[in-house]
């Protein structure tokens, strides 16, 4: 080849990889050497950027080499670096003052740190969540973060398969939930039945798979004037991977000491990229879960008054109480696209499907006394049946948009999709008045909610000035599909009658709002916040919150920060549409109950008003002081007003608080063949405080290794505050509408202390953690005899992590979970058969802290290449 042919050929290979781009792989680590996760790694005066992973490693796409990149994560010095080959890079950053890493979470107008923050935040990464051993992110969080409550439930139709969680202890509607900074969709479910967060509605924590997030920011302090409704008790946004330059397989399973519950669980996580700057990181996985069985052995049946043979013979009643079964599959995604320096497309979102099987109260044949062959083998004697609840729950959320240079202004237009939706079948069952002609398995209806979202937000610095503006459309929907006739039909299937045409409906409400945030650097020490947001709604009218925050400095290492707001929440959809019947344990027996909306007439000619927005005060103040980015301390208080909470009802029946008879209700009760009715109104007031603590202290130099240490406490407590707000036509079903059993659902069902003290010890390849988390005392409350009140003393749960890594690319983990095998205080009746409903349940659950399933272990392997 001659000269002049090789020029061409050089010239036309550097435009072909000018075309291509080039791409950028590199770590960054501390002066110690430690990798420095989450560090803006950015191509200088563009928009093409990333951050690195937990490792402090980082892939970057860029157009050309060389070139020149900004790191930056504040603590630590920014550093420009020119990069003029594709070689492996190692960048060390310096420390520059002792501030935290970057949340995104809680400020509109630009990202602060944990510790610049006018508010408490938490930042949870991924590695800490799968150190728990725990299998859902909802458990996870509850072994990480102290405010934070969640636990299996159990014989609750669906509830067993979403389980209620709550920040702050102010149940699960006054949560948001966000993914990358949008609003995710709430689940399709009320938590209708005897559980904590009973009445209301929260987001399917169960769809988000772990392996697709990179970390959990958690703000604890009401942000509604910021986020709209929901946020009353704070925000949680999961933030999800990037652009990962490895893939990553994991393979996981378990089983209880018991040998019950036996999961598995795989999932991989791999980066596509395409075209100068994109990616799109995907999540794949598959789990399956076992039942586990912690009935009651009472030897007779209190319930029915029944002691007989075949109660000596069965003295467990033939009940399956615990976990469900479960099969689950997500897929998740997370793109970004570079168009040019300026602008940037965006989209994220993921399918969820779960398939769950849980029990019902076991039919012994004293209460259902033939099953006319159907249940029972051929030749054998009919020994009584239980019920399955089977649930198919899908979940659907997608999100796309764009970043971009509006007029010097940062913008942000988005639009989102979400959608929940649970159908139920009810299985090895009959429907008693159908005889033999009954089906066996029942198509007993489904629940859905949707929501459509539109988001244009811009915000801007001016020298110590930042502002933030934005509006947003949303539009829900709930719809209600009935079941198949003979799953309701005169008296409908045992355990659960099915959705009549009645109570199929399919709604929809549109709310606008509109928010506007400032922060004002004062000098370098003292900020000074505010922000402001207008909603309207279009069922129930328009609200309008504000918010206040500052911080202030202490020197290098302390900050003092407080913040004084007000919030709201709309009651949800469901709520306000909600109706059912369904076979409860009800005037101290077993009969159908039935929920009527608040838009019904029979409830509108009982006096109850339609539902509105709960309006909420909240007060925060804290210190935090950190001496080194291996040492801090924060000490917060919290104070929580809120006004007129929706409220699910307590049973109204035919006769008032006073034993008198009520000749407009029981008329009710006669046209609907059902013993009670319920209802949701806003009936209460209440106040909610508390304190949250944390301490971690990390890379203490210890045995040839590194030991981190941390301690996290959150003492909390709600009251009630003034008396039941009672309709005039309900005077004197004043303890009916809100009585002691259910004000205790919000005042003591979830430990009022949580206190976790953990170690964390890496040595060379080997990892361990030890968690001791205790779970304060909980206290069920009977609905008119305080004398048989139970208090469920506090217990501490240990759980035990080993991790070890053969080489870069194969690692191995194994947990024990409970390692003491510490089960909760066991129910003392006191003379109440609802309590353990006859000796079936052992342990309590109505109220809880942290599930029965005793010791668990766990064990698995991750592969990266």
């Amino acid at each position: 080849m001659d000269k002049k042919s090789k020029v061409i050929v050089f010239i036309l290979l550097m435009s072909f990889v000018s075309v291509i781009g080039q791409t950028i792989k590199g770590k960054v680590i501390d002066e110690k050497g430690a990798p420095l996760p989450f560090v803006n790694v950015l191509e200088k005066e563009t928009v093409n950027g990333v951050s690195t992973d937990d490792n402090g490693e980082f892939t970057l796409n860029v157009k050309k080499i060389p070139v020149t990149l900004v790191f930056s994560s504040v603590g630590f010095s920014t550093l420009e670096k020119t990069v003029y080959k594709t070689s492996y890079v190692t960048v060390v950053l310096r420390e520059d003052n002792v501030l935290d890493e970057v949340v995104l979470t809680g400020n509109r107008s630009k990202p602060r740190t944990i510790l610049d923050s006018a508010v408490p935040i938490d930042n949870v990464s991924v590695r800490e969540l799968q150190a728990t051993g725990q299998t859902n992110i909802d458990q996870m969080l509850t072994y990480t973060v102290p405010s934070y409550n969640s636990s299996n439930q159990t014989i609750s139709d669906a509830t067993a398969h979403f389980d209620p969680a709550d920040l702050r202890g102010l149940g699960p509607s006054r949560t948001l939930v966000l993914v990358n900074g949008k609003r995710k969709n709430q689940s399709a479910l009320v938590y209708v039945n005897d559980t904590p967060g009973k009445g209301e509605v929260g987001v399917d924590m169960k769809s988000i798979p772990t392996a697709a997030i990179e970390r959990v920011e958690i703000l604890r302090d009401g942000a509604s004037a910021q986020y709209g409704s929901d946020a009353v008790a704070g925000v949680v946004n999961i933030i999800l991977k990037k652009n990962i330059d490895f893939t990553q397989v994991n393979i996981n399973s378990g089983v209880t000491k018991e040998g019950d519950g036996f999961n598995i669980d795989g999932d991989v996580n791999h980066t596509f990229t395409f075209g100068e700057g994109g990616f799109v990181n995907a999540t794949l996985g598959l789990s399956y879960q076992e039942k586990t069985d912690r009935a009651g052995e009472p030897g007779k049946d209190d319930l029915f008054g029944v002691d007989n043979q075949w109660t000596r013979d069965n003295p467990d009643l033939g009940m399956i109480i615990g976990q469900p079964e479960m099969k689950k599959g997500d897929l998740f995604v997370n793109a970004e696209y570079p168009l040019n320096d300026n602008t940037k497309l965006y989209a994220f979102g993921g399918f969820n499907m779960r398939q769950g099987k849980s029990f019902a109260l076991y039919r012994p044949p004293y209460w259902i006394t033939d099953d006319f062959g159907l249940l029972t083998p051929d030749g054998e004697t009919y020994d009584g049946f239980q019920p399955t609840f089977e649930t198919d729950i899908q979940d659907i959320l997608f999100t796309a948009g764009s970043n971009f240079k509006l007029g010097g202004f940062d913008a942000d237009l988005s639009a989102s999709f979400g959608r929940n939706s649970v159908d139920y079948t009810i299985g090895n069952t009959i429907n008693v008045s159908l005889g033999a002609n009954s089906p066996t398995s029942f198509d007993a209806g489904a629940y859905a909610f949707s929501n459509i979202v539109g988001n244009f937000d811009v915000s801007r610095s001016f020298g110590d000035v930042s502002i933030g503006l934005g509006v947003e459309a949303r539009q829900e929907r709930f719809e209600v599909t009935a079941g198949e006739e003979a799953s309701y039909i005169d008296g409908g299937a045992q355990s659960f009658p099915g959705l009549q045409p009645s109570n199929a409906l399919d709604e929809t409400r549109t709310n606008v709002g509109g928010y506007g945030t400032l922060d004002w650097d004062v000098s370098e020490d003292f900020l000074i916040g505010g922000a402001l947001r207008y909603e309207n709604y279009s069922d129930f009218g328009d609200n309008f919150s504000w918010k206040v925050s500052s911080r202030y400095k202490i020197g290098e290492a302390g900050v003092l920060r407080a913040s004084y707001s007000t919030g709201f929440r709309a009651p949800s959809l469901h709520q306000v549409y909600l109706s059912n019947v369904q076979t409860l344990v009800s005037g101290g027996t077993i009969s159908n109950q039935g929920t009527f909306n608040n838009v019904s007439p029979v409830i509108k000619d009982l006096g109850v008003a339609s539902l509105f927005a709960e309006t909420s005060k909240n007060i925060s103040a804290g210190l935090t002081v950190k001496a080194s980015n291996d040492f801090t301390i924060s000490l917060d208080y919290y104070n929580v007003k809120v006004e007129d909470r929706v409220v699910f009802s307590g049973e109204i029946g035919g006769t008032d608080d006073n034993g008198n008879p009520n000749a407009t209700v029981q008329q009710i009760l006669d046209d609907n063949s059902v013993t009670s009715i319920k209802f949701f109104i806003n009936a209460a007031d209440t106040k909610t405080e508390g304190f949250d603590y944390t301490m971690r202290h990390k890379n203490i130099d210890f045995a040839a290794g590194k030991l981190g240490l941390n301690l996290a406490l959150n003492i909390n407590r709600t009251k009630l505050e003034g008396e039941v707000k009672t309709p005039t036509k309900l005077a004197n079903y004043k303890n009916a509408i809100f009585n002691r059993k259910e004000q205790s659902r919000i005042i003591s069902a979830r430990p009022n202390t949580k206190l976790l003290f953990g170690a964390d010890y890496k040595y060379k390849k080997l990892t361990a953690y030890l968690n001791n988390t205790y779970f304060g005392e909980v206290t069920w409350q009977h609905a008119t005899d305080p004398n048989k009140d139970q208090t469920f003393s506090g217990k501490v749960v240990t759980d035990l992590s080993l991790g070890y890594e053969f080489s870069d690319m194969i690692s191995f983990n194994a947990q024990v979970n409970n390692l003491f095998d510490v089960y909760p205080d066991e129910i003392d009746t006191k003379g109440d058969v609802v309590t353990d409903l006859g000796g079936r349940f052992k342990y309590p659950w109505e109220v809880n802290q942290f599930g029965f399933n005793g010791m668990t272990f766990k064990a698995g392997l991750t592969f990266k290449f």
